[in-house]
């Protein structure tokens, strides 16, 4: 699978045909124009790195995604959980929580879902 990063503009982008997928391109190069001051060509270079990267598919001018929205930020957040703490959620975790106090609610959040792992 290609590299699934994307940058703070390509985010922009993506966020924009996932709210509004499936979308014919003419109008994706409207909302283009209109929340990112793009181009038509800017659109469309964009759109097609994203394509090959198989993000996102345009059939016959309809643009739609590959992979959902949820999908591609899980992945990202597996991937840096494995790079930046060698798969460890617990270790995620601890440092994520040394700056920054859970509320109970998601602390009852998290026991909810390792019971729901349980189970399983």
């Amino acid at each position: 699978m290609e590299d699934k990063k994307l940058g703070y503009v390509e985010s922009k982008f993506a966020d924009l045909i996932w709210a509004q997928e499936p979308l014919h391109s003419r109008e994706l190069v409207k909302l283009c124009e209109a929340e990112l001051n793009w181009k038509k060509p800017t659109t469309y270079t964009v759109l097609r790195r994203l394509c090959e990267r198989g993000l996102f598919r345009n059939e016959g001018g309809t643009v739609s995604a590959c992979i959902s929205r949820e999908e591609f930020y899980a992945m990202q957040s597996e991937r840096f959980v494995e790079e930046t703490f060698s798969g460890s959620l617990p270790s995620f975790l601890a440092a994520f929580t040394r700056r920054r106090s859970l509320t109970a609610e998601e602390i009852a959040e998290i026991r909810s879902m390792i019971d729901r792992f349980e189970e399983v």
